[in-house]
């Protein structure tokens, strides 16, 4: 038996930043929305980002930002709702922001207040919310039960609606939730996956590599780092397990297996030209002890170890393997053995293929009614506030139309 009450016009699965987008974009429209979440608070995601002030958009998203198997998928959902529109939401709510840098913008305050924002938006756009439901089954009825053609079987009981919209995201930090139910729903209708991984994560080493990283644990050096094509100028900074920072988790989101990156240590100086200077001006300093006035002096130290032992004076050394030396440091090449994992990836790379879904609606074109939106889509941003704006972007556009 139903009851009119389970009835809904807009079924979402998922109440993070798309899912809520989505429901208060619909509801904005008249539609009936419920939102389902096995969690028991809205947003974790959002909670944790950006040490806790939730580095919400980026001024400068563009759908070059972004990885997928289709480039220009993003273009449609990006060009309606860009961070303008977000930022104007953020501004309507009193919520004090700044930039960081790169046209990163982050809550003054605390994560919680977009959290706020998106609860009190869809509150008033009538959307009913429900936390702690799981979903155990989901069934397409018959053409007699329309308009409804979903219906989803969950711990409060089986609702059904004429859309459903999945926004389950990714396999990133599980301790929050993190399923793999939205692929598995995608699956489950006949829809292609793309491989995921861990991205926006940081890299692990094995053998001289991962010793070498371990010396230096808590070292940070400002590089250019290049991956699978692309190169980011960011923070590099050595753990004991590897690589992280901004520089690793840029570059993490464009490596493949097997690959390996390369990193500019030094891209503000011509090193070769520097030391000829240093010589020319009458320095008898030993090669490790000036580069540690361009490095720190512990990663100084370990690189001459490793590439350059030699000990004479400046004026003594071979300009021959100086020049080595220098090429090196303006193209250090190292091969990860992976990256740490999905308990600490910010995103998962891959997802529902792009060419299964409409690139203005996000609708599935093989199964009417059903849509998928946010990080469970195969469209993947840089660090830095492009992810959200995928969120905000494909949560609003398919709020549209669902």
């Amino acid at each position: 038996m139903h009851s009119e009450k389970n009835d809904f016009d807009v079924i979402i699965l998922g109440a993070g930043g798309a899912g809520m987008m989505c429901g208060l974009s619909a509801g904005n429209r008249g539609r009936r929305v419920l939102i389902l979440d096995h969690a028991m608070k809205l947003g974790g995601k959002i909670l944790i980002s950006g040490g806790g002030r939730c580095n919400f958009t980026n001024t400068g998203a563009t759908p070059a930002n972004y990885v997928s198997e289709n480039t220009h998928f993003a273009k449609s959902a990006m060009s309606r709702y860009a961070p303008g529109d977000f930022i104007a939401m953020v501004e309507k709510h009193g919520i004090p922001y700044h930039e960081k840098k790169l046209g990163q913008l982050f809550c003054d305050g605390s994560a919680r207040e977009i959290v706020a924002l998106l609860e009190k938006e869809c509150a008033d756009a009538g959307c009913e919310i429900r936390l702690e439901t799981r979903i155990s089954g989901i069934e397409r009825l018959a053409e007699e039960s329309r308009p409804y053609r979903f219906e989803i079987a969950t711990s409060a009981g089986n609702f059904r609606s004429e859309s459903l919209v999945v926004a389950l995201g990714g396999l990133s930090i599980p301790k929050i939730g993190a399923t793999g139910l939205g692929y598995d729903i995608g699956k489950k209708f006949g829809l292609k996956l793309v491989p995921r991984a861990a991205a926006l994560d940081g890299f692990t080493f094995a053998g001289a590599d991962a010793v070498l990283c371990q010396g230096l644990s808590g070292v940070s050096v400002d590089c250019k780092i290049e991956a699978g094509g692309v190169v980011f100028r960011e923070n590099l900074l050595f753990t004991h397990s590897g690589l992280s920072g901004p520089a690793a988790l840029q570059a993490s989101l464009h490596w493949h297996p097997g690959e390996a990156i390369t990193i500019d240590l030094l891209p503000e100086l011509s090193m070769f030209e520097w030391f000829k200077e240093k010589k020319k001006n009458g320095s008898r300093m030993i090669v490790r002890n000036l580069l540690s006035e361009v490095l720190p002096s512990r990663f100084a130290e370990k690189l001459c170890d490793l590439e350059f032992p030699d000990t004479l004076p400046l004026p003594q050394v071979s300009e021959k393997n100086l020049e080595a030396f220098c090429a090196k440091l303006h193209a250090w090449k190292m091969k990860p053995a992976g990256t740490v994992g999905y308990s600490k990836a910010e995103v998962t790379r891959g997802g529902i293929d792009t060419n299964e879904l409409s690139s203005k609606t996000l609708e599935a074109k093989k199964v009417s009614g059903l849509y998928f939106i946010g990080e469970v889509v195969d469209v993947t941003g840089w660090l830095g506030g492009y992810n959200f704006q995928w969120a905000w972007a494909s949560g609003w556009a398919a709020g549209q139309v669902v």
